[in-house]
This record gives C-alpha cells, structure tokens and sequence, in this order.
C-alpha cells in the first residue's frame, strides 16, 4: 500500500479590522433641523434616530453617529462635511478608534 502524503494543517487566522466611531460634535451653530437633516441624508437615520443623536451630542457635547471600517468611516465624514449651512460651513465630525 502506498502512503499518501499529505500535507500539514495550515493554520488560518481571520484578522479583524478595528472598528472606527464616527463622532458628531456640538457646536452652538448649526440648527437643530439642519443636523438632523443631514444625519439623515448622509447616514440613513430615520428622523427619531438622527433627533436622537443630535440631542445626545446637543446635550453631551458629541455623539457617536455611525460605526464601521476606518475607510467608510473617513467617507461618512466626509459626506456629513459636505453639507453647508450658511453662513456657519459644515457641521463638525470627527473619527476615532472605537
């Protein structure tokens, strides 16, 4: 009988990428209508979810308004960054390591 050869197990490893916060602040600017409007528009929160997050960041000082890879996270920056209210210039946002 001839062996068969086999070849030994490789071991996988399944590397996770570190999920990034992207973080709304408050500022005393913008309406409150505006910030849930783009929450909105550049998120996809439903009008109570986007209210939510623009109250908590309103009373808290910031609010962490979506989680994901750092790419998409640095895109939905971006996209919020996008949005102007005059005179006052974009809302700020910021992202960090969750």
């Amino acid at each position: 009988m001839k062996g068969t050869k086999t070849s030994p197990r490789e071991k996988t490893f399944e590397r996770c990428v570190p999920p990034y916060h992207v973080i709304l602040e408050n500022d005393d600017y913008h309406s409150q209508t505006f910030v849930v409007s783009v929450l909105c528009k550049a998120l996809g929160h439903s009008v109570e979810r986007a209210f939510q997050l623009m109250l908590q960041a309103h009373l808290s000082g910031r609010a962490i308004v979506w989680t994901g890879p750092k790419e998409v996270a640095e895109l939905k920056a971006e996209q919020i960054s996008t949005f102007r209210e005059e005179p006052y210039g974009p809302l700020h946002c910021t992202i960090e390591a969750a």
